[in-house]
């Protein structure tokens, strides 16, 4: 946890990005590090989280992380907290919570809130088109015989 807080100071004092940090572990050791880039990468996803994820995935030659931890300096965001479910981690452990976030002016509980809507009731229309041609690649996948299940 100390990495991630050292990570989340550096991205404040360096001004790449919010003040976040995150690392992986796998057998006490750290194969990924990330901070909060979204201002200097000009990128919404690259939340300290993410970016751990995808150093360490990179690092260890694979798209889950079994067997592995991650530290971050504050309780993830929707979009982190996804991510991390996706990447399968064994734990995750934070610092600072979602109210202290939101006291600086990260507030995620309009997302946590939207998320929880029926689509049709949420603020950015998603509307449905062009359902069965998209389900084309759906039914090639299904019966795909050497896909990589994920």
């Amino acid at each position: 946890m100390a990495e991630a807080i050292r990570l989340s100071l550096q991205s404040v004092r360096e001004g790449r990005g919010g003040p976040f940090g995150a690392v992986v572990v796998r057998d006490g050791v750290i194969v990924g590090r990330g901070a909060n880039e979204v201002t200097s990468a000009n990128d919404p996803t690259a939340h300290a989280e993410i970016v751990a994820i995808r150093t360490a995935c990179a690092a260890m030659g694979t798209f889950q992380l079994n067997g592995c931890v991650i530290y971050t300096s504050c309780e993830p965001c929707p979009m982190c907290l996804g991510a991390i479910y996706w990447a399968r981690p064994d734990a995750v452990y934070y610092a600072n919570t979602q109210e202290d976030a939101a006291a600086i002016g990260f507030d995620d509980a309009f997302l946590y809130h939207e998320l929880s809507l029926p689509a049709p009731a949420r603020k950015l229309p998603l509307r449905q088109m062009m359902r069965d041609e998209a389900l084309v690649a759906f039914r090639e996948w299904a019966a795909k015989a050497d896909k990589i299940r994920y």
